[in-house]
């Protein structure tokens, strides 16, 4: 596991350890297929940066490099880049395929969820 360069908070997974950080994992993780020469992928760090720092603690966010590793794009059923997978408990709970905003991802983890204690702050309780 590397922390992505100048990413603190998204942390870099591959093939190797996926089953560890992901579906072994007790928080909730946030799995972005992402390749570094998209520009959609591009666009979509600054949001995921903002779910990470307001999310921190709770949901884990992490990035795989859908061309580093394509065997787990291909169990992942990744067909197009950017994708978000959220999965709680080693379980896939949602899938969002594209670019998105901060708000977007905040309101899809708070419909996931919506009956979990470990539910990540809504865009309004960011600010307290």
């Amino acid at each position: 596991m590397n922390v992505v360069p100048d990413k603190t908070l998204c942390v870099e997974v591959g093939e190797a350890d996926f089953e560890s950080e992901v579906l072994r994992s007790k928080q909730p993780v946030l799995v972005v297929f992402w390749a570094p020469w998209s520009h959609p992928c591009q666009i979509l760090d600054a949001a995921l940066n903002e779910v990470a720092t307001a999310c921190a603690g709770k949901v884990k966010v992490v990035k795989i490099n859908a061309d580093d590793n394509p065997d787990l794009s291909l169990v992942c059923e990744i067909q197009s880049i950017p994708t978000l997978l959220f999965f709680v408990n080693g379980s896939l709970r949602a899938k969002v395929v594209g670019t998105t905003s901060t708000q977007a991802i905040l309101s899809k983890w708070q419909s996931v969820f919506r009956d979990s204690d470990a539910m990540p702050p809504s865009s309004t309780q960011q600010g307290k």
